[in-house]
Protein backbone atom coordinates (compact mmCIF):
# COMPACT_ATOMS: atom_id res chain seq x y z
CA UNK A 1 0.00 0.00 0.00
CA UNK A 2 1.64 3.28 -0.92
CA UNK A 3 1.76 5.99 1.78
CA UNK A 4 -0.37 8.12 0.23
CA UNK A 5 -3.44 6.27 1.35
CA UNK A 6 -1.45 5.07 4.71
CA UNK A 7 -1.93 7.34 7.92
CA UNK A 8 -0.06 6.43 11.17
CA UNK A 9 -2.90 5.49 13.45
CA UNK A 10 -3.67 5.47 17.19
CA UNK A 11 -2.03 2.79 18.29
CA UNK A 12 1.28 3.93 16.61
CA UNK A 13 1.31 6.95 17.74
CA UNK A 14 0.91 6.39 21.43
CA UNK A 15 4.05 3.70 20.96
CA UNK A 16 5.83 6.53 19.63
CA UNK A 17 4.71 8.54 22.14
CA UNK A 18 5.94 5.87 25.24
CA UNK A 19 9.75 6.01 23.30
CA UNK A 20 9.66 9.87 23.48
CA UNK A 21 9.14 9.77 26.77
CA UNK A 22 12.14 7.31 27.69
CA UNK A 23 14.28 8.51 25.27
CA UNK A 24 13.70 12.87 26.74
CA UNK A 25 13.79 10.92 30.30
CA UNK A 26 17.08 9.74 30.24
CA UNK A 27 18.92 12.60 28.32
CA UNK A 28 17.75 15.90 28.04
CA UNK A 29 15.28 15.66 31.75
CA UNK A 30 17.66 13.57 33.76
CA UNK A 31 19.84 16.27 35.90
CA UNK A 32 16.73 18.22 36.67
CA UNK A 33 16.48 14.98 39.01
CA UNK A 34 20.27 13.29 39.03
CA UNK A 35 21.99 16.44 39.32
CA UNK A 36 22.17 17.19 42.75
CA UNK A 37 23.07 13.56 44.02
CA UNK A 38 25.68 13.73 41.71
CA UNK A 39 27.11 16.90 42.90
CA UNK A 40 27.59 15.79 46.81
CA UNK A 41 28.54 12.41 46.09
CA UNK A 42 31.53 13.98 43.44
CA UNK A 43 31.94 17.45 44.59
CA UNK A 44 31.67 19.17 41.28
CA UNK A 45 30.93 22.53 41.10
CA UNK A 46 26.94 22.59 39.66
CA UNK A 47 28.39 24.59 36.54
CA UNK A 48 30.21 21.28 35.44
CA UNK A 49 27.22 18.94 35.81
CA UNK A 50 24.79 21.02 34.14
CA UNK A 51 27.31 22.49 31.25
CA UNK A 52 27.49 18.71 30.48
CA UNK A 53 24.02 18.73 29.44
CA UNK A 54 24.72 21.85 27.19
CA UNK A 55 27.75 20.30 26.09
CA UNK A 56 25.39 17.15 24.86
CA UNK A 57 23.07 19.35 23.47
CA UNK A 58 25.85 21.20 21.37
CA UNK A 59 26.98 17.78 20.22
CA UNK A 60 23.25 16.96 19.14
CA UNK A 61 23.07 20.49 17.58
CA UNK A 62 26.25 19.70 15.27
CA UNK A 63 25.04 16.06 14.31
CA UNK A 64 21.68 16.82 13.28
CA UNK A 65 22.18 17.42 9.71
CA UNK A 66 24.06 14.25 9.32
CA UNK A 67 21.48 12.62 10.87
CA UNK A 68 18.72 14.45 8.55
CA UNK A 69 20.69 12.89 5.61
CA UNK A 70 21.16 9.84 7.19
CA UNK A 71 17.00 9.54 7.68
CA UNK A 72 16.75 10.65 3.62
CA UNK A 73 18.85 8.25 2.79
CA UNK A 74 18.13 5.39 4.46
CA UNK A 75 14.65 5.94 6.45
CA UNK A 76 14.18 7.14 9.98
CA UNK A 77 13.67 3.45 11.32
CA UNK A 78 17.16 2.32 11.91
CA UNK A 79 17.87 6.07 13.21
CA UNK A 80 15.54 5.68 16.05
CA UNK A 81 15.81 2.48 16.87
CA UNK A 82 19.87 2.77 17.42
CA UNK A 83 18.62 5.69 19.64
CA UNK A 84 17.38 3.99 22.41
CA UNK A 85 20.82 1.98 22.69
CA UNK A 86 23.15 4.29 22.43
CA UNK A 87 21.66 6.92 25.12
CA UNK A 88 21.32 3.32 27.01
CA UNK A 89 25.35 3.33 26.50
CA UNK A 90 25.45 6.86 27.53
CA UNK A 91 24.04 6.13 31.08
CA UNK A 92 26.25 3.28 31.47
CA UNK A 93 29.32 5.47 30.47
CA UNK A 94 27.65 7.88 33.41
CA UNK A 95 27.41 5.52 35.99
CA UNK A 96 31.02 4.37 35.71
CA UNK A 97 32.27 7.92 35.63
CA UNK A 98 34.43 8.66 38.77
CA UNK A 99 36.22 11.68 37.35
CA UNK A 100 34.97 14.15 35.02
CA UNK A 101 36.11 13.67 31.57
CA UNK A 102 34.58 10.37 31.93
CA UNK A 103 31.37 12.71 32.68
CA UNK A 104 31.44 14.63 29.79
CA UNK A 105 32.40 11.65 27.78
CA UNK A 106 28.92 10.11 28.59
CA UNK A 107 27.19 13.46 27.59
CA UNK A 108 29.03 13.36 24.56
CA UNK A 109 27.24 9.76 23.37
CA UNK A 110 23.90 10.93 25.44
CA UNK A 111 24.27 14.21 22.75
CA UNK A 112 25.02 11.69 19.81
CA UNK A 113 21.42 10.10 21.27
CA UNK A 114 19.70 13.09 21.63
CA UNK A 115 20.38 14.13 17.93
CA UNK A 116 19.39 10.16 16.74
CA UNK A 117 16.34 9.86 19.09
CA UNK A 118 14.27 12.92 20.11
CA UNK A 119 11.16 15.05 18.61
CA UNK A 120 13.49 16.14 15.31
CA UNK A 121 14.48 12.54 13.49
CA UNK A 122 11.40 11.29 14.71
CA UNK A 123 9.43 14.00 12.50
CA UNK A 124 11.57 13.69 9.58
CA UNK A 125 10.89 9.77 9.11
CA UNK A 126 7.46 10.62 9.94
CA UNK A 127 7.11 13.29 7.52
CA UNK A 128 9.30 11.33 5.06
CA UNK A 129 6.92 8.31 4.92
CA UNK A 130 3.59 10.23 5.47
CA UNK A 131 4.03 13.36 3.89
CA UNK A 132 1.59 16.06 5.42
CA UNK A 133 -0.28 13.15 6.32
CA UNK A 134 2.26 13.12 9.37
CA UNK A 135 0.70 16.21 11.20
CA UNK A 136 -1.64 14.68 12.92
CA UNK A 137 1.19 12.19 14.43
CA UNK A 138 3.38 14.54 14.98
CA UNK A 139 0.75 16.44 16.94
CA UNK A 140 -0.10 13.61 18.75
CA UNK A 141 3.33 12.17 19.49
CA UNK A 142 3.75 15.44 21.49
CA UNK A 143 0.41 14.67 23.13
CA UNK A 144 1.62 12.02 24.36
CA UNK A 145 5.57 12.97 24.79
CA UNK A 146 4.08 15.88 27.24
CA UNK A 147 3.52 13.48 29.94
CA UNK A 148 7.27 12.79 29.83
CA UNK A 149 8.70 14.61 33.26
CA UNK A 150 5.32 14.17 35.11
CA UNK A 151 6.00 10.12 34.56
CA UNK A 152 10.15 9.86 34.42
CA UNK A 153 11.19 11.95 36.90
CA UNK A 154 9.23 10.40 39.85
CA UNK A 155 10.54 6.83 38.50
CA UNK A 156 13.86 8.30 38.60
CA UNK A 157 13.83 9.84 42.05
CA UNK A 158 12.21 5.96 43.35
CA UNK A 159 15.22 4.52 41.61
CA UNK A 160 17.71 7.19 43.40
CA UNK A 161 16.40 6.95 46.51
CA UNK A 162 16.25 2.62 46.87
CA UNK A 163 19.68 2.57 44.48
CA UNK A 164 21.57 5.43 44.25
CA UNK A 165 22.17 7.36 41.32
CA UNK A 166 25.02 5.37 39.90
CA UNK A 167 22.19 2.07 40.05
CA UNK A 168 19.48 4.24 38.94
CA UNK A 169 21.49 4.56 35.26
CA UNK A 170 22.14 1.18 35.52
CA UNK A 171 18.25 0.19 35.63
CA UNK A 172 17.18 3.48 33.29
CA UNK A 173 19.53 2.00 30.84
CA UNK A 174 18.39 -1.29 30.75
CA UNK A 175 15.11 -0.43 30.32
CA UNK A 176 16.01 2.23 27.53
CA UNK A 177 17.83 -1.17 25.61
CA UNK A 178 14.90 -3.45 25.97
CA UNK A 179 12.22 -1.39 25.76
CA UNK A 180 13.18 1.47 22.53
CA UNK A 181 14.02 -0.20 19.95
CA UNK A 182 10.95 -2.23 19.69
CA UNK A 183 8.22 0.44 20.05
CA UNK A 184 10.03 1.79 17.41
CA UNK A 185 10.70 -1.34 15.05
CA UNK A 186 6.55 -2.16 15.27
CA UNK A 187 5.02 1.73 15.16
CA UNK A 188 7.14 2.84 12.56
CA UNK A 189 7.52 0.82 9.15
CA UNK A 190 10.38 1.25 6.67
CA UNK A 191 10.49 4.39 4.34
CA UNK A 192 8.21 4.39 1.30
CA UNK A 193 9.75 3.83 -2.13
CA UNK A 194 10.85 7.37 -2.92
CA UNK A 195 8.53 7.14 -6.38
CA UNK A 196 5.47 7.13 -4.03
CA UNK A 197 6.32 9.59 -1.30
CA UNK A 198 3.64 12.01 -1.17
CA UNK A 199 4.21 16.05 -1.67
CA UNK A 200 2.31 18.45 -0.06
CA UNK A 201 0.35 20.77 -2.01
CA UNK A 202 2.78 23.98 -1.94
CA UNK A 203 5.72 21.34 -3.00
CA UNK A 204 3.80 20.31 -5.94
CA UNK A 205 4.06 23.39 -7.22
CA UNK A 206 7.35 24.48 -6.28
CA UNK A 207 10.94 23.44 -6.73
CA UNK A 208 12.06 21.20 -4.59
CA UNK A 209 14.53 23.10 -2.24
CA UNK A 210 12.86 25.68 0.18
CA UNK A 211 13.43 29.64 -0.57
CA UNK A 212 16.69 30.36 1.10
CA UNK A 213 14.98 33.97 2.75
CA UNK A 214 12.06 31.28 3.83
CA UNK A 215 14.85 29.02 5.45
CA UNK A 216 16.64 32.04 6.98
CA UNK A 217 13.06 32.90 8.70
CA UNK A 218 12.50 29.46 9.72
CA UNK A 219 15.74 28.82 10.87
CA UNK A 220 16.02 32.16 13.40
CA UNK A 221 12.76 31.37 14.36
CA UNK A 222 13.33 27.82 15.39
CA UNK A 223 16.60 28.91 17.19
CA UNK A 224 14.73 32.56 19.19
CA UNK A 225 11.85 29.63 20.44
CA UNK A 226 14.08 27.30 21.31
CA UNK A 227 16.71 29.83 23.71
CA UNK A 228 13.08 30.96 24.97
CA UNK A 229 12.13 27.82 26.06
CA UNK A 230 15.54 26.71 27.43
CA UNK A 231 15.83 29.66 29.06
CA UNK A 232 12.81 29.43 30.68
CA UNK A 233 12.89 25.59 31.62
CA UNK A 234 16.39 26.06 33.38
CA UNK A 235 15.17 29.53 35.57
CA UNK A 236 11.62 29.46 35.81
CA UNK A 237 12.11 28.70 39.80
CA UNK A 238 14.58 31.82 39.89
CA UNK A 239 12.93 34.32 37.88
CA UNK A 240 9.52 33.90 39.75
CA UNK A 241 11.38 33.75 42.78
CA UNK A 242 12.74 37.11 42.01
CA UNK A 243 9.31 38.83 41.50
CA UNK A 244 8.68 38.00 45.41
CA UNK A 245 7.46 34.33 45.26
CA UNK A 246 8.70 31.85 47.49
CA UNK A 247 10.14 28.46 47.19
CA UNK A 248 7.15 26.52 47.45
CA UNK A 249 4.49 29.23 45.65
CA UNK A 250 7.29 29.16 42.53
CA UNK A 251 7.28 25.27 42.12
CA UNK A 252 3.87 25.58 42.53
CA UNK A 253 2.93 27.88 39.63
CA UNK A 254 5.46 26.34 37.62
CA UNK A 255 3.93 23.17 37.79
CA UNK A 256 1.35 24.61 35.71
CA UNK A 257 3.41 24.42 32.52
CA UNK A 258 3.38 20.98 31.80
CA UNK A 259 -0.76 20.92 32.13
CA UNK A 260 -0.67 23.79 29.50
CA UNK A 261 1.97 23.05 27.21
CA UNK A 262 -0.52 19.55 27.05
CA UNK A 263 -3.75 21.39 26.77
CA UNK A 264 -2.53 23.64 23.78
CA UNK A 265 -1.51 20.43 21.82
CA UNK A 266 -4.19 18.62 23.01
CA UNK A 267 -6.62 22.17 21.33
CA UNK A 268 -4.31 22.17 18.07
CA UNK A 269 -5.70 18.21 17.55
CA UNK A 270 -9.19 19.76 16.43
CA UNK A 271 -7.27 21.96 14.29
CA UNK A 272 -6.98 19.92 11.00
CA UNK A 273 -7.33 22.42 7.89
CA UNK A 274 -5.33 25.37 9.11
CA UNK A 275 -2.07 26.05 7.86
CA UNK A 276 1.35 25.61 10.24
CA UNK A 277 2.58 28.80 10.22
CA UNK A 278 -0.72 30.04 12.12
CA UNK A 279 0.13 27.60 14.62
CA UNK A 280 3.82 29.49 14.68
CA UNK A 281 1.80 32.88 15.13
CA UNK A 282 -0.10 31.92 17.93
CA UNK A 283 2.79 30.28 19.58
CA UNK A 284 4.68 33.30 19.57
CA UNK A 285 2.14 35.75 20.43
CA UNK A 286 1.23 33.34 23.57
CA UNK A 287 5.04 33.31 24.83
CA UNK A 288 5.04 37.08 24.09
CA UNK A 289 1.47 37.57 26.14
CA UNK A 290 2.32 35.33 29.25
CA UNK A 291 6.31 36.70 29.24
CA UNK A 292 4.75 40.58 29.42
CA UNK A 293 2.08 39.64 31.87
CA UNK A 294 4.63 37.75 34.22
CA UNK A 295 7.34 40.94 33.84
CA UNK A 296 4.81 44.04 34.42
CA UNK A 297 2.11 42.42 36.74
CA UNK A 298 3.94 39.52 38.85
CA UNK A 299 0.65 39.07 41.00
CA UNK A 300 -0.63 37.07 38.26
CA UNK A 301 2.36 35.30 37.61
CA UNK A 302 -0.11 32.21 37.23
CA UNK A 303 -2.27 33.45 34.37
CA UNK A 304 1.13 34.35 32.68
CA UNK A 305 2.43 30.88 32.66
CA UNK A 306 -0.48 29.14 31.93
CA UNK A 307 -0.51 31.68 28.39
CA UNK A 308 3.48 31.37 28.41
CA UNK A 309 2.69 27.38 28.95
CA UNK A 310 -0.07 27.38 26.13
CA UNK A 311 2.33 28.68 23.45
CA UNK A 312 5.23 26.71 24.60
CA UNK A 313 3.72 23.49 24.05
CA UNK A 314 2.51 24.63 20.54
CA UNK A 315 6.59 24.98 19.70
CA UNK A 316 6.88 21.25 19.55
CA UNK A 317 3.86 20.94 17.26
CA UNK A 318 5.59 24.15 15.08
CA UNK A 319 8.72 22.34 14.28
CA UNK A 320 7.64 19.49 13.29
CA UNK A 321 4.84 20.56 10.99
CA UNK A 322 5.86 23.97 9.02
CA UNK A 323 9.02 22.43 7.36
CA UNK A 324 6.69 19.79 6.76
CA UNK A 325 4.25 22.59 4.80
CA UNK A 326 7.39 24.14 3.12
CA UNK A 327 9.09 21.29 1.15
CA UNK A 328 8.13 17.60 -0.42
CA UNK A 329 8.53 14.81 2.17
CA UNK A 330 11.76 13.68 -0.07
CA UNK A 331 13.05 16.80 1.37
CA UNK A 332 11.55 17.11 4.76
CA UNK A 333 14.47 15.11 6.95
CA UNK A 334 17.33 17.29 5.16
CA UNK A 335 15.39 20.52 6.41
CA UNK A 336 14.44 19.12 10.03
CA UNK A 337 18.54 18.92 10.42
CA UNK A 338 19.48 22.19 9.07
CA UNK A 339 16.86 24.04 11.17
CA UNK A 340 17.60 21.91 14.20
CA UNK A 341 21.36 22.57 14.59
CA UNK A 342 21.37 26.68 15.25
CA UNK A 343 18.02 25.86 17.33
CA UNK A 344 20.16 23.11 19.25
CA UNK A 345 23.13 24.94 19.66
CA UNK A 346 21.40 28.09 20.81
CA UNK A 347 20.28 25.73 23.41
CA UNK A 348 23.41 24.88 24.57
CA UNK A 349 24.53 27.89 25.05
CA UNK A 350 21.29 29.76 27.07
CA UNK A 351 22.15 28.30 30.45
CA UNK A 352 25.16 29.67 30.64
CA UNK A 353 24.32 33.04 28.83
CA UNK A 354 20.72 32.83 30.76
CA UNK A 355 22.67 32.58 34.16
CA UNK A 356 25.34 35.41 33.33
CA UNK A 357 22.46 38.07 32.73
CA UNK A 358 20.61 37.23 36.02
CA UNK A 359 23.87 37.36 38.00
CA UNK A 360 25.07 40.59 36.28
CA UNK A 361 21.55 42.87 35.67
CA UNK A 362 18.76 41.35 37.77
CA UNK A 363 15.86 38.84 36.72
CA UNK A 364 14.08 41.97 35.78
CA UNK A 365 16.43 42.73 33.17
CA UNK A 366 16.15 38.47 31.73
CA UNK A 367 12.74 38.70 31.90
CA UNK A 368 12.42 41.77 29.57
CA UNK A 369 15.19 40.38 27.28
CA UNK A 370 12.90 37.43 26.63
CA UNK A 371 10.23 39.39 25.99
CA UNK A 372 11.89 40.94 23.41
CA UNK A 373 13.17 38.21 22.14
CA UNK A 374 9.41 36.72 21.50
CA UNK A 375 7.98 40.20 20.22
CA UNK A 376 11.29 39.56 17.25
CA UNK A 377 9.65 36.12 16.94
CA UNK A 378 6.28 37.38 16.59
CA UNK A 379 7.57 39.44 13.93
CA UNK A 380 9.56 36.46 11.89
CA UNK A 381 6.56 34.39 12.22
CA UNK A 382 4.73 37.05 10.26
CA UNK A 383 7.07 37.52 7.72
CA UNK A 384 7.37 33.72 7.18
CA UNK A 385 3.44 34.07 6.42
CA UNK A 386 3.83 36.67 4.03
CA UNK A 387 6.41 35.21 2.27
CA UNK A 388 5.14 31.16 1.92
CA UNK A 389 1.89 33.12 1.27
CA UNK A 390 3.47 34.46 -2.47
CA UNK A 391 3.44 33.00 -5.66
Amino acid sequence: MSSSSESVGLRNVLLLGMAQILVWGGSFFLLAVMADPIVKEMGWANQWVYGALSLGIFISGLLAPRIGQLISTHGGRPVLTASGLVCALGLVLMALSHSLPMFLLAWVVLGIAMAAGLYDPLFAALGQRYGIKARAAITGVTLVAGFCTTITWPVIALLIEHFGWRNACIVYASILAVAVWPLYANALPERAPAEKIPLNASARNAAATIDKRVYVLVATSFTIAAIITTAMSVQLIVLLQASGYGLAAAIGIGALLGPSQVASRLLETAIKNAHPVWTAVASAALTLLGLLVLVTTPAWATLAIVVFGAGNGLRAIVRGTLPLALVSAADYPKLMGKVARPALIGQAATPFFGGFLIDQFGAGAALWTLSALCLANVALTLMIWRRIRQP
